[in-house]
């Protein structure tokens, strides 16, 4: 009696079924043992292979970044899109899993049909039989045939059983891609963290050259009166006294570039936060000095880069749900069951829909298979295999472009504090040779030309240390984006969900 166990066995194995396609793998990139930038003991700030921090920004030890960034976090509207874009792969995934229960609709309608039997009965002389009928027959027969109205109510159930694992690749797929959605959000993440901390170093950046233009602005204003007196005692002739308002009129037309660096660095945070432009003008107005670098920047190795870049962890994800779309194309070239099944009431006579005599009901399975389709499902799967490879190879490049990014922001980390330092040399001989040049020209031993000049370079060389500082202070953090940090302390953190109108956080 093994053949009557045999619908038990067939359904089991329905049930539990087996999925078509390549199972997923997780990537295992090639990546070297230590990074290629050889480092200079010489700098004050060294890179070490330890552990990134993930809250990076703490290192430049200011409480107004810190809150600017936290607030970023709460209030920035591209940040708001990506968390939007988590909600709806979140309900794709519900949406493709939906398809392994039954789907149940119900339905009631009423018609007026004319179902042409009278056309029936004489074609087939019916009526010319009963010429001697009963005149009740003859009567009931021309009652069918005249239009009647049609009332009906019905559920219909549909359920197709998953049998080569097709939903199963359908929501693997969708994971991926809602996993896809997180990473982009995390990259968000990261990018915004890094243009809070750029644009409020460039503000501060902006102000200290604005400082240090309105000290040597002072410096040549008092050279320009002593050489008015001179040349009222008639010890200087006019031509230096308009060479020496040249050089302060000069520095002073140097000025608005830079008060515009500070207005544009002021509006650049407010947006980023989620507000207008200039609302946060009094809380930045103030200027504050640059941080100064770390002694240690750590980076980790190249090996623990792919798991915490997003980028990267984003490519993984889309090569994932390239797998898991290659089993949902294989899937379509087998055979499907559903089962089907209607039930529902109908009667020409409204008031007979309650009377269980109306009832109707059909249900059974139903096997569909695919015999010709012009190679359009063949085509499916060799385009499912072309997307995976490509994925494969958007993967492959993501790792290179990562470990790029860190080396080359590494460099130039490196190369801008040795510029830093050549530039601090620099300024330190320049204050001395201003001095000696003043000292000279006020005992009348050296001409007026060598004090312009040398205050001139002395100028030069002080907004350009500034401008040093300023970008060793950037390069510092390309180089914590390149390494993808600042992300870890917020994924188990619930952002905000925010909706599509009208609740987003206001300024």
């Amino acid at each position: 009696m093994a053949w009557r166990r045999f619908p038990i066995t067939f359904l089991s194995l329905c049930l539990a079924g087996c999925a078509v396609g390549p199972d997923y793998q997780a990537a295992k990139p090639q990546t070297p043992a230590r990074w290629n930038d050889p480092g200079d003991a010489a700098v004050k700030s060294q890179a070490t292979p330890q552990a990134v921090n993930p809250r990076w920004w703490k290192t430049f030890k200011s409480p107004q970044l810190d809150s600017l960034i936290e607030r970023a976090i709460a209030g920035n509207l591209s940040l708001q899109q990506a968390v939007l874009r988590i909600a709806g792969a979140r309900e794709q995934i519900n949406q493709a899993g939906g398809a392994f229960l039954p789907s149940v609709s119900g339905s009631l309608q009423a018609t007026r049909q004319q179902l042409g039997l009278e056309g029936e009965l004489k074609a087939h002389d019916v009526y010319g039989q009963l010429e001697d009928a009963d005149p009740a027959v003859r009567e009931a027969l021309g009652t069918l045939t005249q239009p009647i109205n049609l009332y009906q109510g019905s559920f219909d159930a549909q359920w197709e059983l998953d049998l080569w694992g097709k939903v199963r690749r359908q929501v693997e797929a969708a994971a991926a891609q809602q996993q896809q959605a997180i990473e982009q959000r995390n990259d968000a993440l990261v990018s915004l963290e890094a243009e809070v901390a750029r644009a409020w170093l460039q503000l501060r950046g902006a102000q200290n050259v604005i400082a240090t233009l309105n000290t040597q602005i002072d410096s040549a204003q008092q050279t320009f009166t002593l050489t008015e007196n001179r040349q009222k005692g008639g010890l200087s002739p006019q031509l230096d006294v308009e060479n020496a308002r040249a050089q302060a009129a000069n520095l002073e037309a140097q000025l608005p570039q830079y008060q515009a660096q500070e207005r544009q660095a002021m509006n650049a945070l407010a947006v980023l936060l989620g507000k207008p432009p200039g609302a946060l003008d009094r809380e930045l107005r103030n200027s504050q000095p640059l941080p100064a670098l770390p002694d240690i920047v750590p980076t980790g190795i190249p090996s623990t880069l792919a798991r915490r870049r997003p980028d990267v962890r984003e490519a993984e994800a889309s090569l994932h749900a390239a797998t898991a779309q290659i089993g949902v194309s294989v899937a379509q070239l087998f055979p499907s069951l559903s089962l089907s099944g209607q039930f529902g009431l109908r009667n020409d006579e409204s008031g007979w829909l309650t009377d269980w005599s109306s009832h109707f009901y059909s249900f059974g399975p139903q096997i569909s298979i695919p015999i010709f389709e012009g190679g359009r499902q063949v085509s499916s799967v060799k385009l499912a295999r072309a997307q995976q490879g490509a994925a494969v190879l958007n993967y492959r490049q993501t790792v290179l472009s990562a470990l790029s990014d860190v080396e080359n922001a590494l460099v130039s980390y490196r190369a801008d504090q040795q510029r830093e330092a050549s530039l601090d040399k620099t300024l330190d001989a320049l204050q001395s040779a201003f001095s000696l040049a003043s000292d000279s020209y006020r005992k009348g031993i050296a001409s007026f030309l060598d004090v312009l000049d040398a205050q001139r370079q002395l100028a030069q060389a002080s907004q350009q240390r500034e401008q040093a500082r300023v970008q060793s202070s950037l390069d510092l953090v390309a180089l914590y984006k390149a390494l993808g940090g600042g992300w870890e302390p917020y994924q188990n953190v619930q952002l905000p969900d925010y909706k599509v109108f009208g609740d987003a956080p206001r300024g």
